[in-house]
């Protein structure tokens, strides 16, 4: 609840008081606790990342992982899913420190714990094993394997597609957000054609749901229309990238105007976009009023990142 309201510092205390009486429980009944303190544990990782404290964060997950796999040697039917989604988390903070071999390690693990879980029970685990693959795909990819990458990302759009179907109230946001990494990962490959069109399906998705759910969605319309500006431009469709780019920056300029320290790094580089859009097509003054734009937000960040 704390979090929820943004007292991040609060809802920290809260979650390191828990972590400390579920240890104390469960020093003496390990069977009994350990459970709760891997919950605990995830939950403390979360609030540390949110803090900017990745390396305490890591501790927390790497403990968690420690403590759930005795469980699930004892007991897999039971606690193999909280493995698995305590593996997701490792992943998250190693990447988040830069250490991808170890990231992809636990990334590879979780997704093969999710794989047989979501063989059994397809409907309880797809949506979990489509998330483990996406890490896996974001990993792989910082790594210098686009093919894997792509495979993994593919793999993805399959999952979330299928649930989607099912529910497309749930799951609809999930399947845009895949289709956008999967135009990403076509890209690397220089399969443009395939790319855009995962791009413009993302758009469209978005738009939908940003349609109705302005507040929630805005920010993924305007990523992907970033995205898509960057797809066209690869195509030489010039005009329409521009289009695509100049939506990007209205949007982010909107967003940032009520939350300039979330959207104005967004900001800034979908300036940044638009201004070499703009300089494609020979309208140099408008290419340097956007850029001068993007440097001035960019400087105001540095600056109050460096005080």
């Amino acid at each position: 609840m704390l979090r929820d309201l943004g007292r991040r510092e609060q809802a920290l205390a809260a979650e390191e008081e828990a972590v400390r009486l579920r240890r104390e429980l469960a020093a003496v009944r390990p069977d009994a606790f350990n459970p709760d303190l891997v919950g605990s544990l995830n939950n403390l990782g979360a609030h540390l990342g949110a803090l900017g404290r990745p390396e305490a964060a890591l501790a927390a997950a790497e403990e968690a992982v420690v403590v759930c796999r005795a469980l699930a040697a004892a007991r897999p039917a039971a606690f193999n899913p909280d493995l698995a989604g305590s593996l997701s988390n490792l992943g998250i903070w190693l990447r988040e420190l830069g250490r991808y071999e170890e990231a992809l390690a636990a990334a590879e693990e979780a997704v093969a714990v999710y794989r047989e879980l979501a063989a059994a029970r397809p409907d309880r685990f797809n949506s979990d094993l489509a998330g483990s693959l996406s890490n896996l795909g974001v990993y792989l990819s910082a790594l210098g394997r686009p093919e894997a990458a792509l495979t993994a990302a593919e793999e993805t759009v399959a999952v979330y597609r299928k649930l989607a179907a099912v529910r497309p109230g749930a799951f609809n946001p999930d399947l845009a957000g895949s289709l956008s990494n999967l135009g990403i990962r076509l890209s690397v490959l220089e399969r443009r054609e395939v790319a855009l069109a995962a791009a413009e399906e993302a758009v469209a998705m978005y738009r939908e749901q940003a349609a109705s759910r302005p507040d929630a969605f805005n920010p993924d319309l305007a990523g992907s229309l970033s995205n898509l500006g960057i797809r066209l431009r690869a195509l030489g469709r010039r005009d329409e990238a521009l289009a695509a780019a100049e939506e990007a920056v209205r949007l982010w300029r909107e967003l940032a105007a009520s939350r300039p320290d979330a959207f104005n790094p967004e900001l800034a580089r979908s300036l940044d976009n638009l201004g070499i859009l703009l300089r494609d097509l020979g309208r140099s003054e408008e290419a340097l009023a956007a850029e001068e734009e993007a440097v001035r937000l960019w400087r105001e960040l540095a600056a109050s990142r460096l005080g």
